[in-house]
């Protein structure tokens, strides 16, 4: 075993105290975000939505008042007519 080697092998593998880089900050350049006229269009459409509501209270109400008092009555004829409506609807859809 050569124990005056081990000195040269620990020089190779010795650390040295890592140096503290320093980066100076830029303060000229600053990143900017501008909406277009029509993103704020956008936004603003998209507010009024979250604000209206889903349900129409003046039909709903009405339509279950009616229900409610037994007097809401559906016509056979409509309801077969709009069957064979949405069926024709779906028929088209899957040839295209």
């Amino acid at each position: 075993m050569r124990i005056d080697a081990y000195a040269q092998v620990q020089q190779l593998y010795s650390t040295k105290k890592a140096q503290k880089i320093t980066r100076e900050a830029k303060t000229g350049h600053r990143d900017q975000l501008q909406i277009s006229s029509k993103g704020k269009d956008i936004q603003v459409a998209k507010q009024a939505l979250q604000q209206a509501s889903d349900i129409r209270e003046d039909v709903a109400g009405a339509l279950k008042e009616a229900i409610k008092n037994g007097s809401y009555e559906v016509s056979a004829e409509g309801f077969a007519a709009k069957v064979i409506e949405k069926y024709q609807q779906s028929q088209i859809v899957q040839v295209f």
